[in-house]
């Protein structure tokens, strides 16, 4: 019996957490045959959970809407996962601070008392560290309205801001039109928000900076998705150095020339940086920090060539590393070897 409710369980929060599943592929998650799977959603019904079966080769089964569900049902790694998740929520998003409050006093209301105290025995305080590059926060309805493209399979409608956030007006040397896209995958790295999507004119495959979204209505005409893999989704982000990003806040900003390919220098550049192609072999990194001689630093772990740096500060922190650098290298020679035993 205690076998049986914890696949339930199981069987609810994986209706929880997709639209929609094919029966044989829930089946195998569970690790049990369809006639067991079919007994155990009749079960759900019979508890008040609105299941409804989905048509189509091998059926299908998704968590209706509309009814009116039991008393929220967790196991003790996911009332505390969740308690976790909602403290820890990084502040990329505005307008929700409140609502995430709201949602972990709620969430505890409907614990049982030994979940409840499970959950309260985790109080986190994040606070802010100055190197994770963190980009400007994203209004909650762009994120909404960017979610449900993806969601109902809709073309996106939206105007692309400018790196510095402005949205030129027609007439404005920078204006483009709405650009149309079919939604496929949000993607966070790095701190920041992307868009994965294909242009729906001409079938290409582009990465765009939610922050820099701004979306149009009403939504576009419905597309089939493409799938795409965990590698397609790598290459498209994290080695994909025309994924929008643009120049952190820093109070200083610098830029050379690396003898690196630029997919290279996108995959481990630090969020807030700028990577871009000057052929094959070679890439432009502009990149912030809190000092010239922090950027230098920056700079010298991609361990190759330096050429083209800006500004004259960011030349001179290097001449001045050297100085310390062979300060350092002579007083190591003078040290005599130690014995050890």
């Amino acid at each position: 019996m205690a076998d049986t409710s914890a696949r339930i369980l199981r069987l609810l929060s994986l209706l929880e957490a997709r639209i929609e599943w094919p029966g044989p592929e829930l089946a195998d998650r569970l690790d049990v045959s369809s006639r067991t799977l079919r007994r155990d959603i009749d079960t759900l019904r019979e508890l008040g959970y609105p299941v409804d079966a989905v048509k189509g080769p091998g059926g299908g089964y998704r968590l209706g809407a509309g009814g009116k569900l039991p008393p929220l049902v967790l196991d003790d790694d996911q009332a505390v996962a969740i308690a976790l998740a909602l403290q820890t929520a990084p502040a990329a998003v505005t307008g929700i601070d409140d609502a995430l409050t709201r949602a972990l006093t709620t969430l505890r209301q409907v614990m049982p008392a030994r979940l409840r105290a499970a959950s309260e025995a985790f109080e986190v305080t994040s606070l802010r560290n100055y190197w994770e590059f963190s980009a400007p926060p994203i209004d909650v309805a762009t994120l909404q309205t960017v979610g449900s493209a993806i969601r109902t399979r809709h073309v996106l409608r939206f105007d692309y801001t400018t790196p510095d956030g402005h949205d030129p007006a027609p007439g404005e040397p920078e204006f483009q039109p709405p650009l149309e896209v079919e939604p496929h995958h949000l993607v966070v790295w790095a701190g920041r928000w992307y868009l994965i999507a294909r242009d729906h004119a001409h079938r290409t495959w582009h990465t765009y900076r939610v922050d820099r979204v701004r979306p149009r209505t009403p939504a576009g005409a419905a597309f089939t998705p493409q799938p795409l893999t965990h590698d397609d989704l790598t290459r498209l982000v994290v080695q994909n150095p025309d994924r929008g990003d643009t120049p952190g806040h820093w109070p200083c900003v610098g830029t050379a020339t690396l003898a690196l390919p630029a997919e290279v220098v996108a995959r481990w550049a630090p969020g807030g940086s700028v990577v871009e192609a000057v052929d094959s072999g070679r890439c432009r990194l502009t990149i912030g920090g809190w000092s010239w001689a922090g950027i230098a630093g920056l700079l010298i772990t991609f361990d190759t060539t330096l050429d083209d740096i800006g500004p004259p500060a960011l030349a001179d922190a290097f001449q001045n590393i050297r100085h310390r650098l062979v300060g350092v290298g002579s007083g190591l020679l003078d040290q005599r070897p130690r014995q050890y035993t």
